[in-house]
């Protein structure tokens, strides 16, 4: 299947592109580029309206005749990509990412030397989750807090599998990885291989597919509506104490999940920033 390119450039770059990504996420585009003057965005051509790719966003031709949006200035562009480019694509664009010092997090075609603490490589096709994104650098530093890792630990939304597999390096033994793309499974399954990881068990589906095992910490790194849809079923297979990271939304709708949070019985241990992005870690009693 062909893919559609969207490449967009937008100042001020925030918050804007941030607020693009989450808008473009509901509308079919499932991977996502930050670049210095904004983002590049890819879909299957058969999910995305292409004579129209900013439906229902902030940029909808339609929502911007109808009101001022002289607080930014955007220019954008389009390609298709045949399927076999795809790995070519992301080689130009994927750079390692350090965080902090604690995980470098790096593609197959990078320089080793390059790597700072802890070594992940992942080679993420179509899959979120290189490291690059706000809440991936979130989730991957809130992990190191919560060392050491109890033993059993979900990953739901897991895309490339980047958090499953430094959840395992960190010592966790038994990890359950879920995401509703099969491509996303297939992708975890192959970088948990390159990574030699031996506890890490793939499913791909939604929430529903969870059988009868409960876990120590659960970990979502998903959109706000997702969580929102998900966080009873986190209460049900989270153990009593269990830790709960949640990630993949604004600063702005933090409040908003604490709350919502509230009525499953978790509270709230802490919560992290990075720019206009949020983390909550959170204990269910």
């Amino acid at each position: 299947m062909d893919y559609f390119e969207l490449i967009v450039e937008i100042v001020p770059r925030d918050p804007w592109s941030e607020i693009l990504v989450a808008e473009l996420a509901e509308g079919g585009f499932e991977s996502f580029v930050d670049t210095e003057n904004g983002i590049m965005a890819y879909a299957p051509v058969t999910e995305v309206d292409i004579e129209n790719p900013f439906k229902n966003t902030f940029l909808d031709p339609e929502i911007m005749d109808a009101k001022d949006h002289s607080d930014f200035e955007v220019k954008w562009r389009c390609n298709t990509i045949p399927k076999q480019n795809w790995n070519e694509v992301w080689e130009k664009d994927f750079h390692p990412v350090h965080v902090d010092d604690l995980v470098t997090i790096y593609a197959p075609f990078h320089d080793p030397s390059a790597i700072r603490g802890l070594g992940v490589e992942i080679l993420p096709k179509m899959s979120f989750g290189t490291g690059h994104h706000q809440t991936t650098y979130l989730m991957t530093k809130s992990l190191f807090k919560c060392t050491p890792l109890p033993k059993n630990i979900l990953d739901m939304g897991t895309g490339t599998g980047v958090l499953a597999i430094i959840a395992e390096k960190l010592g966790a033994e038994n990890i359950l990885a879920v995401d509703i793309e099969p491509w996303s499974a297939e992708n975890t399954i192959e970088n948990a291989e390159r990574n030699n990881c031996k506890n890490i068990k793939v499913k791909c589906g939604d929430i529903d597919i969870l059988g009868e095992e409960l876990f120590d910490m659960i970990l979502a790194n998903i959109n706000k509506n997702v969580l929102k849809k998900h966080l009873p079923y986190y209460a049900e297979k989270l153990t009593k104490g269990g830790i709960l990271l949640l990630s993949g939304f604004f600063t702005t709708d933090a409040m908003e999940l604490q709350l919502f949070a509230k009525n499953y019985n978790f509270n709230l241990i802490a919560e992290e920033s990075l720019e206009t992005w949020a983390l909550l870690k959170l204990i269910k009693n």
